[in-house]
């Protein structure tokens, strides 16, 4: 796996999952709504300085803890990334990334 830094994201660099505490990064998160709000993430921004907007390819798994729901995603920059959103604040953080090796052509 190579090793890297996220685009729009100084200063974080990955070869494996970040630990969630090292990592937690303010996100703003576009949504699908459905039957219900924030069904699932549909494109997100870090709300750092010159940040891109990704876009979500693939929601690979989602799972639900006491007071939020966690997005294991696929972004337009083949990474993988965890999105939490804390319900009750309506909040969405970066819990963590994974730089995925190239995809050969």
């Amino acid at each position: 796996m190579r090793s890297g830094r996220l685009p729009g994201l100084s200063g974080i660099h990955s070869t494996r999952w970040q630990n969630p505490a090292a990592v937690s990064l303010k996100l703003k998160v576009e949504c699908y709504a459905g039957y219900k709000a924030d069904e699932r993430p549909l494109r997100f921004t870090p709300q750092t300085g010159k940040a891109r907007t990704y876009e979500v390819q693939e929601v690979l798994d989602q799972w639900y803890g006491v007071g939020y729901t966690c997005f294991k995603v696929r972004a337009d920059d083949g990474h993988t990334y965890i999105l939490r959103h804390e319900d009750e604040a309506d909040v969405w953080s970066l819990d963590s990334y994974r730089q995925n090796p190239p995809t050969p052509n």
